[in-house]
């Protein structure tokens, strides 16, 4: 039996937080579900649907080989308008290839492909509508305070580890809207100077 909650802690590993579903796929102490993410594709979550209003991500997706059905299993057990929040190593950062177990770079427009809207050109399949509302940016270097946003993202698009750690809100568009281009929204992008 899977413990009662609406929020979902993904690949929660050693750090379990409590009144959270902690899921991870190594039955460490403090995990509630094991479940191995990757198999989205042939198992589904032992969960109902419309059941979670929140799910926490850090440092997962990366490690993900089918990360749509995995977003599309998350986004049938999600509430209507439930929000998930991702952190992952930025593409373009030594972070994000160092560790062998991460399986794909995610940058600063990858989390949209997890929205309707961008599946105007083609159909994969996958049904389910995140729709990105803010990422956060970890900036790696303080010598970007105070500057132009512009020469900001110049560099985030151009140079490598400007970005160290990407944060992604995202909410469960529900129903979910048609695959076409106008629909597309881009997400509000922040800085955080460390």
């Amino acid at each position: 039996m899977v413990k009662q909650s609406s929020k979902l802690h993904l690949g929660c590993g050693f750090t379990i937080l409590p009144d959270w579903i902690n899921v991870d796929c190594v039955a460490n102490p403090g995990v509630d579900l094991v479940f191995d993410l990757n198999n989205c594709d042939k198992e589904s979550l032992p969960l109902e649907d419309n059941s979670i209003e929140r799910i926490m991500a850090v440092h997962l997706i990366e490690h993900i080989s089918k990360p749509l059905p995995l977003m599309q299993e998350l986004y049938r057990v999600a509430k209507p308008d439930a929000e998930m929040i991702c952190y992952v190593p930025y593409g373009a950062s030594d972070d994000a290839f160092e560790d062998p177990t991460h399986i794909r770079p995610y940058f600063l427009n990858s989390f949209s492909y997890f929205s309707q809207p961008y599946y105007w050109r083609a159909n994969y399949g996958y049904t389910g509508d995140w729709k990105p509302e803010t990422i956060r940016l970890k900036i790696s270097s303080a010598k970007y305070s105070g500057k132009l946003v512009q020469d900001i993202m110049a560099d985030i698009m151009n140079l490598r580890n400007i970005v160290s750690e990407m944060c992604v809100v995202m909410r469960a568009i529900k129903p979910a809207r048609e695959p076409k281009r106008e629909l597309q929204v881009r997400p509000n992008i922040l800085f955080d100077f460390i």
